[in-house]
C-alpha cells in the first residue's frame, strides 16, 4: 500500500487528511486539531488546503452566506 505523506513532522498521510475531512474536519486549522498536521513547521498546509478544496461543509456555507458559524451553546442547567 503506497502512502502519500503530507505531513512529514507528524507521519500524517492523504488519506488521514481525507478521513478527518469525512469527519466533518473543513479547514487546516480543524485538520490541525484532529492530528497535528500542520502545526509544527507548516510546509503541509497548502497541500492541507488542497486535499480539502472547495467540497460541501456545512459551516463553510454559512460564512460564504455571511450567517454566524459558531451557533451559542445553551445553558445545561
Amino acid at each position: 500500500m503506497d502512502r502519500v505523506y503530507v505531513c512529514s513532522c507528524f507521519g500524517i498521510t492523504e488519506q488521514q487528511v481525507k478521513q478527518h475531512a469525512d469527519n466533518g474536519a473543513c479547514t487546516p486549522r480543524q485538520i490541525a486539531s484532529a492530528c497535528k498536521a500542520g502545526t509544527d513547521c507548516g510546509s503541509c498546509v497548502r497541500r492541507i488546503q488542497a486535499i480539502l478544496g472547495r467540497g460541501a461543509c456545512p459551516r463553510r456555507e454559512l460564512a460564504d452566506r455571511g450567517a454566524p458559524v459558531l451557533t451559542e451553546l445553551e445553558d445545561a442547567a
